[in-house]
């Protein structure tokens, strides 16, 4: 998606509402698609039989090439125009993918998701929306509540919030204009109003605020892929560079609600150590949990990873008392 951050304005505006377009006409057609991992999908081309797309699943799910026939020409010509199909040879190629997500379609980057602008959507997505929303209903947000989403990527945390949050004050920010581009996209497809601020953080957001999400990434990435790449502490410095930036902004009875992984090293997980270390600094309450005890393992043959015994995911919502 890299070649849709430098767009012309008329080209942005047609992309916009070329997948509108797209979204609407996948719902018409009862269009369901679960984006597995990576490696998953890479299995799964690797097939003889998935060489070209059969099916919408095909086009927009597994990123297959498509003969111009599989597609209504109308849409084609709107995608075509948005610059969202390339050539594949003597086909086409989606540049978008379009995944199910609850009720809602979500729009993302095309398999493989290589480039430093990628919108990534994957198992994590579905993960930290389904964390989002079993506390939230453990614990309902009030009406009206200031909420932000860091990092929203395609927006799958703050669309799960939403849901959950009916008029919900919900900003959506991140680094990548494509991510917000693709974002805004979702959740006016998903019925949800909300402001998109293009920055790193909490940048040019003001104020106390209810409840802020977080999915950082949490590996490595020798390519510095800002989707990817988790930072130091072995992947954690995102997520706790995102903590101690949302901790002091939370408002009483305020959430920092983080899904991530961590490294385990000689059987400690150094991320939690310093969560609850911010947590109490801050007067807040940390609740942690190690949802799977072992992702990622091919990680641990890099030399960054010398030293780790496994990479857990985790979720950690930090919160502050009610005056």
């Amino acid at each position: 998606m890299a070649d849709l951050v430098a767009e012309r304005p008329a080209t942005v505006a047609g992309e916009g509402a070329a997948l509108h377009a797209l979204i609407a006409y996948l719902k018409q057609q009862d269009y369901r698609f679960v984006t597995p991992t990576p490696a998953s999908h890479a299995r799964v081309l690797a097939r003889p039989d998935r060489q070209q797309a059969a099916d919408l699943r095909g086009i927009f799910g597994w990123s297959l090439p498509f003969a111009t026939d599989r597609l209504e020409a109308a849409l084609l010509e709107a995608l075509r125009r948005a610059d969202l199909v390339e050539t594949a040879g003597e086909q086409l190629r989606s540049k978008v993918r379009v995944s199910t997500l609850g009720p809602d379609l979500l729009v993302h980057s095309a398999y493989p998701t290589d480039d430093t602008h990628a919108v990534f959507f994957g198992p994590d997505s579905y993960r930290f929306a389904r964390f989002i929303a079993e506390e939230l209903r453990r614990c309902p947000q009030r009406e009206g509540a200031r909420l932000v989403d860091i990092g929203t990527g395609a927006g799958a945390g703050a669309i799960a919030a939403a849901h959950c949050c009916p008029r919900g004050d919900i900003v959506m920010t991140d680094i990548n204009p494509a991510a917000l581009r693709l974002a805004r996209v979702n959740a006016a497809a998903a019925g949800v109003e909300a402001r998109f601020v293009e920055g790193e953080g909490l940048s040019g957001i003001a104020g106390a605020l209810d409840l802020v999400l977080a999915n950082p990434p949490y590996i490595i990435d020798p390519a510095g892929r800002a989707y990817r790449d988790g930072g130091d502490l072995h992947g954690a410095g995102v997520s706790l560079a995102m903590a101690r930036e949302a901790i002091p902004r939370l408002a009483a009875g305020g959430r920092f609600l983080l899904y991530t992984g961590s490294a385990i090293v000689d059987g400690a997980d150094g991320l939690q150590e310093r969560l609850a270390q911010l947590a109490a600094a801050a007067g807040c309450r940390l609740r942690y949990e190690e949802i799977d005890p072992d992702v990622f393992g091919e990680e641990l043959e890099t030399a960054a990873y010398a030293d780790v015994e496994r990479i857990a995911l985790v979720t950690a919502v930090i919160e502050r008392d009610r005056v």
